[in-house]
């Protein structure tokens, strides 16, 4: 590889014996101003004696292997510091999010709990060691219930149900149950709100809070009632009546 290490130029006398002392070779070039009057070029090689056109056809060659590597260092380091530079967390308005005004939603239906079926909608997915029919603590059961305008199965679907719901009580019938409300009707099509808490079968009314949700109900918060409007306790199914009252944008 050649390298030139400095150019210097020198335009007193006593050229060769200031080279010497710098171990370095040199030459000479006219003066423009002065063209009797030489100046000499401290260099590391003799440029007289080198193919310069053969030299730029490897550099060039070497570079075009190199370029694209180097670009996607540098790509990487300045999305690295591009992250780096933004803080944990920071404080921002409303109005940046685009929040219209805040309405509270009131929505009524009907959850269908089939849990002997031709094509059950509740599946028990795991239990405990201990977990029977008389000890159900400890089940956990998946799923997919059709949610209706009407008791009837038959009526107007407006979403699902999708989750879990597991036995968290050894001496009541009381549930864990985390799942979705996925609605596929109206406005409502394609959002979702998130239910999250403990349901006391037996009770007349059980309230569950509401802790999220998405699309439409961006930003929820609220509750639901749950009212158990037929129970089968031969087969385990329910249909269960809803009422959700819900803060959203």
């Amino acid at each position: 590889m050649i390298q030139l290490r400095s150019v210097r130029y020198f335009s007193e006398g006593g050229v060769e014996e200031k080279a010497r002392k710098k171990g370095v070779g040199y030459m000479v070039r006219p003066n423009q101003e002065n063209p009797n009057q030489g100046q000499t070029l401290r260099t590391d090689l003799d440029l007289s004696s080198i193919d310069l056109s053969s030299i730029m056809v490897k550099i060039l060659l070497k570079l075009s292997s190199t370029v694209p590597f180097l670009l996607t260092i540098l790509s990487f380091f300045s999305t690295f510091a591009s992250i780096e530079s933004k803080p944990f967390s920071r404080n921002l308005s409303q109005s940046s999010q685009v929040l219209k005004r805040e309405k509270l939603s009131h929505l009524q239906f009907y959850f269908h709990d089939m849990v002997a079926a031709k094509n059950p909608t509740a599946i028990r997915v795991a239990q405990a060691p201990t977990t029977s029919a008389s000890s159900p603590f400890g089940a956990v059961v998946m799923i997919d219930d059709p949610l209706t305008i009407k008791p009837d199965i038959n009526s107007k679907l407006v979403g699902k149900a999708q989750g879990i719901y597991a036995l968290a009580s050894q001496t009541d019938a009381s549930l864990l149950m985390l799942y979705n409300f996925a609605f596929m009707e109206g406005k409502y099509n394609g959002s979702n709100l998130s239910v999250l808490g403990r349901n006391s079968v037996f009770s007349s009314v059980r309230e569950l809070p509401v802790v999220g949700g998405r699309g439409v109900f961006r930003f929820a918060r609220g509750y639901t009632e749950a009212r158990t409007h037929t129970y089968d306790p031969k087969t385990g199914n329910a249909v269960v009546e809803y009422n959700v009252y819900v803060f959203h944008y």
